[in-house]
């Protein structure tokens, strides 16, 4: 089964004082299972020592999303970023999916989730003071993500680094939108940190 299929996950983010990488675990909060694993390996020695410097909101991020065997599913990539993000989205053979790009001039943070023909399939929304966050099109809610979970996993994790996903039914469970979502997701403080510090 896909893990990718479920419609709704626990993030668990590692922390550390010394982190510069972006890793995360996902896990089914009904029964607390590892279901995905978020990591950041790629990391350059330069791009290393930038992380911890005010210039880490510029910095280039290569994560894979994959499966707890190892099984790659996607990959989420950005270049060095002077103004304003770009960011790409690939499956596991590293073909493009889709792509975000940050909204210009936008309040607490937007980008718009792009198909790999640069359709717009949605827009993340949201606030940095809640930390909730939206993605929708033309007034229909796709997935919402949330400090909040009141759910049968809640005991796991209590943390204020762990958040959920949670992704409507309506979203078919082979549609490319759930692997945007997903890396979207995994990316949100490094796509908007930009506006974050700005603002």
């Amino acid at each position: 089964m896909n893990p990718l299929s479920k419609n709704e996950f626990l993030v668990k983010e590692h922390v550390g004082m010394f982190k510069s990488a972006n890793n995360f675990d996902i896990h089914d909060p009904s029964n607390g299972e590892l279901i995905l694993e978020c990591r950041e390996e790629r990391l350059g020695f330069f791009t290393k020592m930038l992380r911890f410097t005010d210039y880490k909101r510029y910095t280039p991020f290569h994560i894979e999303i994959r499966e707890p065997n190892g099984h790659s599913l996607i990959h989420v990539k950005r270049g060095v970023s002077v103004f304003l993000s770009s960011v790409e989205v690939m499956d596991e053979n590293e073909q493009l999916i889709g792509r975000f790009k940050q909204k210009l001039f936008s309040i607490g943070g937007k980008f718009d989730v792009l198909s790999s023909n640069d359709d717009v399939l949605c827009t993340l929304t949201g606030k940095w003071t809640g930390w909730n966050f939206s993605f929708g099109h033309e007034g229909v809610e796709f997935a919402h993500v949330s400090k909040q979970w009141s759910g049968i996993g809640k005991e796991f994790f209590t943390s204020a680094d762990n958040y959920m996903l949670s992704i409507e039914p309506t979203v078919e469970e082979d549609s490319p939108l759930r692997s945007l979502i997903m890396a979207a997701v995994m990316c949100i403080d490094m796509v908007l940190k930009e506006s974050r510090i700005a603002g």
